[in-house]
């Protein structure tokens, strides 16, 4: 049985061609999976029902089952999604009242193998790498549930997208050129990944880079993140720099705000001396609570200080707002497995 979703329109088109079909019935049922986000082949009314018949016989729309699903109360909705070999992901949809997108936070694999130390997913370890069509899944899924189209994916969800490149890529290719989502709405973020930024340099990538880099120095960014022993800071903006060079595109630095450990007037000082060539903007997120650590949010007047002091060198710098954290749907949260 042929799963259509993930298919491309030359993929589709095999299997009509197989079914004496013409290449129109491809983009017909193209249009459905992509644009129309259908559970069924019964949905595609504008084929006839002999012709739907015969497509059931050999394929069906999608083999990835919602397992548990969950709406916060400021509306954002998080999937467990289930694959066919039993393993678990979470997606994010985010929605937020005063704009018209709709942003998909996607996985890009079963655990994470750099198991930061105030993320939630690392404590899974690494199982597996998500396939470039378990990760359109993602979407699609959000797509069939709800209704509604997705306009912005952000790869933060589950995972290291540059330890899982070759799927990420295609996957945005996927995006890009069958949802119809413009490159420069589409995030791929990385804690840091050197080999990984520079092959997405080497691509003349035009989506947006973001960096996990949550740190001011090399000691609590050790702390926080077992990576910068791999690929320590003055590595890591060596890359930073040639892919700024070689896209002539700004990258976005992320900041998780602990109190009393990164949130201090020498972080702040040290960070803007990392950053002062960078093309880049800031994005403060305050941190959000998970288990098996003791790190604490800040208070609302030191996140305002700490943003004031790095605007002061001149960045655009934001504070990223808390989405579904009610349900553990917020940064660093994800887990991807039932209780």
């Amino acid at each position: 049985m042929k799963i259509l979703s993930g298919l491309n329109l030359q993929e589709i088109e095999q299997i009509t061609n197989e079914l004496g079909a013409s290449k129109f019935r491809a983009r017909q049922i193209h249009n459905w999976i992509y644009l129309k986000s259908v559970n069924t082949i019964d949905e595609m009314t504008d084929l006839s029902v002999k012709f739907r018949d015969e497509l059931k016989k050999v394929a069906t729309v999608s083999d990835t089952k919602i397992k548990v699903k969950q709406e916060s109360s400021d509306g954002t909705l998080k999937y467990l999604l289930e694959f066919p070999d039993g393993e678990c992901v979470e997606t994010v949809l985010m929605r937020f009242d005063n704009r018209a997108n709709l942003t998909a936070c996607v996985s890009s694999q079963v655990g994470c193998a750099v198991n930061c130390s105030f993320c939630a997913t690392g404590k899974r370890g690494f199982i597996r790498n998500l396939s470039y069509k378990e990760i359109i899944e993602q979407v699609l899924t959000i797509q069939r549930d709800t209704g509604l189209k997705v306009t912005n994916i952000v790869f933060m969800g589950q995972g290291e997208p540059l330890l899982n490149l070759d799927n990420v890529l295609k996957a945005m290719e996927i995006f890009n050129e069958n949802f119809q989502i413009g490159a420069r709405r589409i995030t791929v973020s990385t804690s840091g990944i050197v080999p990984g930024i520079k092959r997405l340099a080497d691509n003349d990538m035009q989506s947006t880079l973001a960096i996990s880099l949550h740190a001011p120095n090399h000691d609590i960014r050790a702390q926080l993140m077992q990576i910068e022993n791999k690929y320590p800071m003055p590595e890591l903006k060596k890359a930073l720099k040639n892919y700024i060079e070689k896209t002539g595109r700004r990258i976005t630095i992320e900041y998780l705000l602990i109190k009393d450990l990164n949130d201090t007037l020498e972080s702040a000082k040290q960070l803007v001396n990392y950053l002062h060539d960078l093309k880049c903007n800031i994005n403060l997120i305050p941190y959000n609570p998970t288990e098996k650590n003791d790190y604490q949010k800040p208070s609302g007047n030191s996140i305002m200080r700490f943003k004031s002091l790095l605007e002061q060198s001149g960045k655009k710098v934001t504070v990223r707002l808390e989405r579904g954290a009610d349900i553990d749907a917020a940064c660093g949260q994800l887990r991807g497995k039932v209780k």
